[in-house]
């Protein structure tokens, strides 16, 4: 197996005392000298290639701390992996750890595509597995010119050793692996500065854990391209990323997103004014073009007047910016958990300045999401409509999916367990007693699978997507009970999808087969 070694900074590449980061030839010779035999002995198939020709141009050595990479150097080492994608079966990318959980984000999609319908049409096919340490990797003495031995009681060491066994899995995502996890690179936090275990998936369960074993945990990972038409296998496919790569990179820096916290800070209601108003008029005057909200709890944001929250400060700066353009996301600070704006008053008002829901999508990742969407999206003619219902919807697994069935990812909806429009006008829901039925906002049935008709076995039961392109009702005995009858002999991965909104007159309830692009059934249409 031939993986590369791609070293863009941290700690794990550094030596000496002061640390100082070691240039990629250094860090050649001494992995070939110390780190390879003892990979050897575990892995005698696996070949390590350690690049040397990937250079950060705001560095003098070449590679760079995390903390001071930037959104160009994301679309840099991008690139460098699609030049070689071909040549390798796996990606090992060795990184400082301040930024990692944004640059796991950032690289999945980079190297994807998509249609306006959040739909790949481009999709990794390979490992790539980022990995750094909280200590270095190579020992090197005062009066050394060179490393003289690996550094054995450190977490480097480790981690690179689970990173070649996460390698060998095939598991065709951008992951983070650290201290025996292996995370999905987009649900990654780093959550302790000063233990071995640096970063966890607070929303998200671990793609695998190593012990005496590597165990992968199967239900966890993506399934890949869906077929040879959309793998970074095919040339062409690698061709159309790159296209895509070039308009982001030249873009990228007249998108800049800000991630914007929710502090206890001083207001007044009469006239109103409010410290956090005069800042966020501040940014959308420095020119941004997305708000990553840091709410409270839920997703709860100071108004700047807690009787009248359309009359506070807080909220007309909100408003301004999203009159002037400026994606506004509502993130929670809290680790884990879901975003629910409308559950409490504090925090009810925000969809009316346009603040959109990124369900439990960390703020790292909604911030690297949307730029990255923002810059493609001339490229990809999307209206911003169409941005703000891509940032919604999971593309990667960043989120969880609030709108979609999907055959090979999320295909069950079981009893009492709901999919809902992105501006919630509209639920369907898996009732317990009366089966699959959308629901508006107010309540009013849309669409029931049952109708009015009795089962002919007893409720209740599962709504499945299925991976032959059929929508199937099983009750409880698992005896299917209605099929929207669309299945395909050889398969058919589809997607059940409710889209558009009721305000506008746009909903549908539709299965699309995104193996053969087309829609082959319409539940229910608004239009």
């Amino acid at each position: 197996m031939q993986i590369a070694v791609l070293n863009t900074g941290g700690t794990i590449s550094c030596v000496g005392t002061p640390l100082a980061p070691m240039s990629a030839e250094q860090f050649k010779t001494a992995c070939q000298t110390y780190l390879d035999p003892v990979i050897a002995q575990s892995y005698p198939d696996v070949t390590l290639t350690y690049v040397t020709d990937l250079s950060f141009p705001e560095s003098s050595s070449g590679t760079l701390d995390s903390t001071n990479l930037q959104p160009t150097d994301w679309c840099l080492l991008a690139s460098y992996i699609l030049g070689i994608y071909s040549n390798y079966d796996a990606f090992i990318v060795l990184h400082g750890t301040d930024t990692m959980d944004f640059t796991g984000t950032a690289l999945p999609f980079l190297l994807s595509a998509f249609d306006a319908n959040g739909i790949a049409t481009a999709v990794i096919s390979k490992p790539i597995i980022l990995t750094g340490s909280q200590l270095p990797m190579f020992y090197q003495g005062p009066d050394q010119s060179a490393p003289s031995g690996l550094l054995y009681n450190t977490d480097a060491f480790q981690n690179v050793c689970g990173a070649v066994a996460a390698a060998q899995t095939g598991t065709p995502e951008v992951c983070v692996y650290f201290h025996g996890s292996l995370f999905r690179g987009n649900r990654a936090v780093k959550t302790n500065a000063n233990q071995f275990a640096a970063f966890s998936s607070p929303n998200y369960p671990a793609l695998a854990e190593c012990g005496i074993t590597f165990d992968l945990v199967p239900d966890t990972i993506l399934p890949g391209p869906v077929m040879p038409a959309v793998s970074l296998d095919t040339p062409a496919v690698v061709a159309q990323v790159q296209a895509q790569l070039t308009t982001i990179t030249a873009a990228i820096n007249s998108m800049p997103v800000m991630q914007f916290n929710a502090v206890p800070a001083w207001y007044q209601t009469s006239p109103a004014q409010a410290m956090l108003a005069k800042l966020i008029t501040a940014c959308v005057g420095e020119g941004i073009k997305g708000l990553v909200l840091e709410s409270y709890g839920e997703g709860n944001f100071p108004s700047g007047n807690p009787n009248q929250p359309t009359q506070g400060a807080i909220y007309q700066a909100l408003d301004a910016a999203n009159t002037a353009g400026v994606v506004i996301v509502d993130c929670t600070q809290v680790l884990q958990g879901t975003v629910n704006n409308s559950a409490y008053a504090a925090g009810a008002w925000l969809p009316e300045v346009g603040a959109l829901s990124p369900a439990d999508m960390t703020p790292m990742a909604a911030l690297a999401k949307l730029m990255i969407l923002l810059a493609a999206q001339q490229h990809n003619g999307w209206s911003l409509a169409t941005v703000k219902t891509l940032l919604q919807t999971s593309l990667l697994g960043e989120m969880t999916s609030v709108n979609r069935l999907d055959s090979r990812v999320n295909d069950v909806l079981l009893p009492g367990q709901s999919i809902s429009a992105l501006d919630g006008s509209a639920t369907l829901i898996n009732d317990a007693v009366l089966g699959p039925r959308l629901l508006s906002s107010t309540g009013s049935v849309l669409w029931s699978a049952l109708g009015a008709s009795t089962p002919s076995d007893p409720l209740p039961g599962r709504l499945v997507m299925q991976n032959d392109g059929n929508l199937v009702l099983y009750s409880r005995n698992t005896v299917p009970l209605w099929a929207t009858n669309t299945g395909i002999y050889g398969g058919a991965s589809s997607v059940l999808t409710l889209s558009g909104s009721m305000s506008n007159s746009t909903l549908t309830l539709q299965v699309y087969d995104y193996q053969h692009h087309k829609v082959t059934a319409t539940l229910y249409s608004q239009s």
